[in-house]
C-alpha cells in the first residue's frame, strides 16, 4: 500500500514544498521534504527513499545535476518538477536519468496518480499490480544481432557484455523485443511503459529511446519517421 512508499521531495518553495508535503501524506505517503539540492543528495544516502521528486530550480545542487548523482547511486525513480515547460528543462531532466517529469503549477491528484504509475512500473509499493510486457513464450532469452536479452532474469547483454539499464530502459527494451520488426508508436509506447491512460509528452519516449540507443547500439532501434520506433530483428 501507499503508506510503505517513502518519498523524497526536494523543493525549494517553502509554500510548494509544505502543501505538497501534507498532500502527499495524506495520501498515505511517507514524505522527506528537504529545501535544497545538497541536503537532498543527504536525505537520499541516508533514506534511500522509493521515488525522489526534484524540482529543477533549486540552490545548492539544481535538479538536474541531483538527478544524476542520484543515477550514478541508484535506478530508484525519478521524476522531475518544473515550472515551465520548455523542452531544455525537460530534456536537460530526462537525459540526466529522470523517468517522468511533471510541469508546476500542478493538482496534486495528477502528481499522485504519476507516483503511482512510476511505482507500478518499478514494482515498489504504492502503485497496486504491475502489467508486464509480453515476452517470448519460452521466456528464454531472445537475440538480436550481439544483443541478447534474458527476459527471465532482466539482464541484457551486448556482445557478451552485461549492459547496465534502469527498470524504465529495461521495460522499453521488452516492448520492442516482444515484437521486433514491428513498428510502435510513441503514444502506444506511453501508454505501456509509462501507464498513461491519458495524452502525454513523447519527448519522454524519444529522450529513453535516444538513452537506450546509448546503452545497445545506435542502429539497433531504427526510427520510422511519422509514425515510431522498432527494433531491428
Amino acid at each position: 500500500m501507499a503508506d510503505q512508499t517513502h518519498v523524497l521531495f526536494v523543493e525549494d518553495d517553502d509554500v510548494i514544498r509544505e502543501a505538497t508535503q501534507l498532500a502527499l501524506e495524506r495520501d498515505g505517503f511517507v514524505v522527506t521534504a528537504m529545501p535544497d539540492g545538497l541536503s537532498g543528495l543527504e536525505a537520499f544516502r541516508a533514506d534511500r527513499p522509493d521515488i525522489a521528486l526534484l524540482d529543477v530550480m533549486v540552490p545548492g545542487l539544481d535538479g538536474v545535476s541531483l538527478c544524476r548523482r542520484i543515477r550514478d547511486e541508484s535506478t530508484v525513480p525519478v521524476i522531475m518538477l518544473s515550472a515551465r515547460a520548455d523542452s531544455i528543462d525537460v530534456v536537460l531532466g530526462l537525459e540526466a536519468g529522470a523517468d517522468d517529469y511533471v510541469t508546476k503549477p500542478f493538482d496534486g491528484a495528477v502528481l499522485v496518480a504519476r507516483i503511482r504509475a512510476v511505482l507500478r512500473r518499478f514494482g515498489h509499493a504504492g502503485g497496486g499490480d504491475r502489467a508486464e510486457p509480453e515476452t517470448a513464450a519460452d521466456g528464454g532469452p531472445l537475440t538480436f544481432g550481439d544483443l541478447e536479452v534474458d527476459t527471465e532474469g532482466m539482464e541484457v547483454r551486448r556482445g557478451g557484455q552485461p549492459v547496465a539499464l534502469t527498470p524504465t530502459e529495461m521495460r522499453l527494451l521488452l516492448e520492442f523485443s516482444s515484437a521486433p520488426g514491428t513498428v510502435l508508436s510513441r503514444d502506444k509506447l506511453l501508454e505501456r511503459v509509462w501507464d498513461y491512460g491519458w495524452g502525454g509528452d513523447t519527448r519522454v519516449v524519444d529522450v529513453h529511446v535516444q538513452r537506450l540507443r546509448q546503452k545497445i547500439g545506435q542502429d539497433r532501434i531504427e526510427t520510422v519517421r511519422g509514425f515510431g520506433y522498432k527494433l531491428k530483428a
